[in-house]
This record gives C-alpha cells, structure tokens and sequence, in this order.
C-alpha cells in the first residue's frame, strides 16, 4: 500500500520541533538523525517568525527555578561527566531535567559497566539487572502511576530490552512512540523486537508519516527487502529525495538481496554528496570485499582514517581492507579495536567470526559469533558461522540447530538450504535433504549448487534415472557453474549412462566435453574406445545380418518366373543389365551410410533432453 501524501511544510515543523525537543535533553544520535533528515528537505521553509509552535522551543519544559542547574548540568553531560550531570539535576521535577538526570545516571551505569569489562570478547546482559536496579524501580513506580512523558517511556524501554523483557519493552515503547511521534530513537529500538510482517502491521503505533520511515527500515531487517525498497522509492517521489538516510538504506537493501553492483553505486554517490560521512561504511566496505576491489577498499581505509582513526567504523573497514590482503591477524586486530570502542558493534563480532574460521581457530569463531547473536539475534550471518562451525567440528545435531535458525531468518537464502540440505544428507535423513535441495533449487540457487548435490545425492542412492535429469539440468548453462570438479564429473556420469544404454551420440558429446578437463582426460578417451568398438560391433553385426537376411529372401528362379508369369503376365523379368546397375547404386548408399556414420562418431549433433523439473 502506498503511503499517503504528506505536507512537507507540516513534516518540517515537526523535525524542527524534535530537534530542539531532543537536543534540549541530549539524545545526540536522535537530533543527529533528524537534523540529517531536515536538511533533505531544504527546499521545503518554514516560517517561524509568528508561529506558535515555535516560541518558547528552547525553553519549554524547564522550570525557571531550574534552568540554571538544567544548564551546568547539560554542558556536564557534553563533555561525558555523566555523575555530575545526574547530581546537579537530582532534585529536578520540570520534565527536560527530570529525563536529563534519569538519562545520565543510565549513561553513567552504562560506561562504567564497559570500563570495567576487563575482556572485550564477552558481551554479557547478566549484570544489567544489577546495575539497573534502582533506575528501573523508580520508572516502573511512575510508569504505573502515569507519570512518564514519552522520553522517560524511551529511556524505560531501553532498560526493559536490556534485561530481555521483550513483550513489555514493545509496549513501553508504542506507548512512547503513540507520545513523541518524532523519537526516532524509539523507533529504532522498537524495529529489532518485531519478529516478523504480522507482528509489524499488528502494532498499534500513531498513523504519522514517520510510520512510513518505521515499516520501511524494519521491512528491511526482516529482510522483507522489495516492501521496504518501494516504501523508501515512494518516501523519495514524494519529496524525501534528498535525506540521505534513505538512499543508505536503499543501498542495504539492494545488498540483502544480492545485487552488489547497484548497493555499490549507490554508496559511491552517498560518498560524493557527504564524503566525510563514516555512517554504514562498513556495510560498503562489505560489498568491495565480495566483488574482490582491492584498489577501491585501499583508498576506502586510507580515507577513513583521515578522517577519524579511533572511530569503529573506522576500524571495521580497516579490519576488511587487511582481510582482502589475506592478512587476518592484523583483519582480527581491528576487530578487536572496533569493539574496544563499542562492545556491540555488531558487524565487528560476525566478521571476526569470519577471520578466525580462515585462520582454522574454530573455537574463538564461535565465541565471537555467540557474541553477534547476544548482540542481535536476528542476525543470520552469525546463525550460519556458527553452524558452520560445528560443522567443522563435525557436530551435526548442533550444525543442524544453527542453519535452521538461519534459514527461519532468510526462508528463501538458497544458501542456508543447502547448508541444511548437507547437514540432513550426513545425518541419512535423505528425504529431508532432497526437500532443501529442491526448494533452493526453486526460490533461485545463488551458488548453482542445489541441482548438483541433489543429482549427486540420487546417485548415491542408486536411483540413477532420477538423478540423470539433475545432472542435465545442472550443465544446461556450464559458463555459470564455478566448480568445475563438479560440471566434470556431471559430464562423465551422463556419458556413462547414454553409453550403456547405447546411445551413443550422446555419450559421445558428454565423454567429448571431459576431454577439456585434465582429471576426466583419460577416462573419457577410455570412454570414447569404448563407443567406437561398440559402434564397429553393431555396424559389423547389422552388416553380417543384412547379408543373411538377403540369402534366405532370395527365391529359386523357376519359381521366381512361375509367380511373375501368374502376375503380369508379361514384359516383367529383370535384365542382367538393370539388376547389374541396382546392385551398383546399393553399394554406393552403403558406402555413404559408413562415411555418415564415420562423420557421426567424431563430431555428433547433439539435442539435450528437456530440463529436470525439480517441482515434479
């Protein structure tokens, strides 16, 4: 469904109004967001001279009594001295210092509790309740009296989520949401808790034009990518064109669903329009990795760290530029500053995972991929290492946990099927397997994979005529199956078969295409010997039964001449001279026929069956 057209000047005013609402009680990344945002939308004034909305902005909800202390306080909370911003606003009741001193005191709980984390691999919630105890008494006492404003709800939410009280952290922040439409921020920690589209069109939050924003950016981490590119695509025809959050998550969304190119161009361009931004670049760093641009992440790393070296950001990219050099300790060292910098960056735990699976250090791949889930369990990519892992470890049952909790996050990844697919084949769970293989072979085989192992897997069975339409279907279009082991060994199973069942000129064509493989050489010449002998014994034995079969048709002359008389009559013995001609024109046409033959063997005019249809 289209979302409804929207009044730019009305979208305005509130963005300003948020920003000086957000800004006033120092929810940076919030005001960051909206300011980036209203900036997109330049083109678009407001006139604040006169407008009510506008005056007494920047003083609105702080009592005079208090503005002083709201003020010193505010400048503490800047600079990161979270326990005299908390203390100078103790006794604060006005609504913008009261979320001030609720909001630093959280802060403070929260620093300190990474200070002391004494090893950057751990990311544990076990202590949170601990921590948080006193701040979440106070907010849940005045959230039963009705007393939080839609900020405190936030910052409550928060809390909540933290300790795993998911129902009741996706009602705190509705609740919060349903008060300040324009918190992004409770968006944002909303998104991550709706598990799937159901539950997204269930929730009851207010029909605002930043709902549109919100379905979009989570269709997308639902991975629901084409209903979230046509939300972002029409937000951009109705004047959001500009904000350059949405193209971002356009480029993520092309990225999701494989279409690297596109996600690259896109970062490019946000690259020329904002070129000091280290927003999503690891996301974009990402992406260079898996098209092999080396010359493209070098100058990427050097640029980033130009701009800020002790960023996480930074790092993340540096780590993907050492990893495409192959140097994966030096990728793990960057790593590890990303996350020395913030604990729960996620990106930085999966890939991590990645570099120690290269580096054979299986064990610490699972501990940083335990650690991505921890961070965000919806995370697919973690999901899938670590039944990787286990896999490697040769730890099926495990194996088979992770890659179907990966496969509920990505049902139509053709690759998690496979994976699945694999893990049910060693378990001898063979029609569970055949099932993965078939429906990844049906919602689109990234890896061109699917149609082999499930061949493969028919052959082992001994189920040889089911698997022969596989393996057709498998080298209908050779110049896109990487794996060459496989298309030979594809190629050499169907010249065996057409060979024994005696058609040779498919044989032929097959044992041909082995020549070009040096491991399929010599048995495809051995192959094409056989061929060739068994065509000389047909051609000698149809020969040798043609002569045969002319010696006992030929009749006895007198009654040769008796039958034709009865007949006709008249005028119909043959000549010498016309039988000598007709024995001298069948001798040519075999001829013709042996050189045909001849031709035939060596270069054979093929037709390939129809394609397997996998959905029989």
């Amino acid at each position: 469904m289209d979302p409804p057209p929207v009044d730019l000047q009305e979208v305005k005013q509130n963005i300003l109004i948020g920003i000086a609402e957000c800004e006033k009680r120092c929810l940076l990344q919030c005001t960051k967001w909206l300011v980036e945002l209203n900036h997109g939308l330049s083109e678009t004034t407001v006139d604040r001279t006169g407008n009510a909305a506008f005056e007494h902005m920047h003083s609105d909800g702080i009592d005079d009594a208090e503005y002083d202390n709201y003020l010193l306080a505010k400048s503490y909370f800047h600079v990161r001295e979270y326990d005299r911003s908390a203390y100078f606003t103790r006794n604060c009741s006005s609504p913008v210092p009261k979320f001030l001193h609720l909001y630093a005191t959280y802060m403070s709980k929260e620093k300190k509790r990474l200070d002391n984390m004494t090893d950057s691999s751990v990311v544990s919630t076990v202590n949170h309740a601990r921590d948080f105890s006193e701040l979440l008494t106070i907010l849940r006492t005045e959230h039963s009296q009705h007393s939080l404003d839609g900020y405190c709800l936030y910052l409550y939410g928060v809390i909540l989520k933290k300790l795993d009280l998911t129902e009741m952290a996706v009602r705190v922040f509705v609740e919060a949401i349903t008060a300040e439409p324009m918190l992004w921020s409770a968006w944002l920690e909303l998104a991550p808790l709706v598990t799937d589209k159901r539950m997204l069109h269930s929730l009851d939050v207010p029909d605002h034009w930043m709902k549109s924003i919100f379905e979009g950016y989570t269709y997308i981490e639902l991975f629901q990518n084409d209903e979230g590119i046509k939300i972002f695509e029409d937000l951009q025809k109705n004047g959001f064109g500009k904000c350059i959050f949405i193209p971002t998550l356009l480029a993520i969304a092309y990225s999701n669903k494989r279409d690297v190119d596109r996600s690259i161009d896109i970062f490019q361009h946000l690259q020329s329009i904002d070129p000091y931004r280290l927003d999503n670049l690891d996301s974009y760093s990402n992406l260079l990795f898996v098209k092999d641009m080396k010359t493209e992440m070098s100058h990427l790393a050097h640029k980033v760290v130009e701009i800020n070296k002790y960023s996480a950001e930074t790092c993340c990219v540096v780590g993907n530029y050492y990893s495409i050099r192959s140097d994966h300790y030096k990728a793990v060292m960057y790593f590890q500053r990303a996350l020395k910098l913030n604990p729960r960056y996620l990106s930085a735990w999966t890939l991590m995972g990645h570099e120690f699976m290269e580096m054979k250090n299986t064990n610490a791949a699972i501990q940083s991929y335990r650690q991505a889930v921890e961070v965000n369990k919806r995370d697919f990519r973690a999901w899938y290492g670590l039944g990787q892992a286990y896999e490697i470890l040769k730890m099926a049952f495990y194996s088979l946990y992770y890659y179907k909790t990966a496969q509920k996050l990505r049902p139509y990844d053709s690759r998690m099927l496979v994976a699945l697919g694999e893990t049910y084949e060693k378990l001898d769970k063979i029609s569970d397997a055949l099932k993965c293989y078939q429906k990844a072979h049906n919602v689109g085989d990234i890896e061109g994979v699917a149609l082999y192992s499930m061949a493969k897997l028919y052959e082992k069975q001994g189920e040889i005529e089911k698997a022969i339409p596989a393996f057709l279907s498998f080298c209908s279009d050779e110049k896109l199956i990487a794996d060459k082991a496989s298309l030979c060994h594809a190629y050499m199973t169907l010249g065996n078969y057409y060979e024994k069942h005696e058609d040779f000129d498919k044989a032929t064509h097959f044992a041909y295409k082995c020549l070009d493989f040096e491991e399929t050489k010599r048995e495809a010449e051995s192959l094409l010997k056989i061929i060739a002998n068994k065509r000389a014994h047909m051609k000698a034995t149809a020969s040798a039964e043609a002569a045969r079969a002319a010696a006992s048709a030929a009749p006895e002359k007198g009654d040769a001449d008796a039958t034709v008389d009865d007949a006709y009559g008249e005028d119909m013995d043959m000549d010498e001279t016309n039988l000598s001609k007709r024995i001298d024109d069948a001798a040519g046409e075999d001829a013709a026929g042996e050189e045909l033959a001849t031709t035939s063997a060596s270069v054979p005019e093929f037709h390939m069956e129809d394609s397997y249809d996998v959905n029989e």
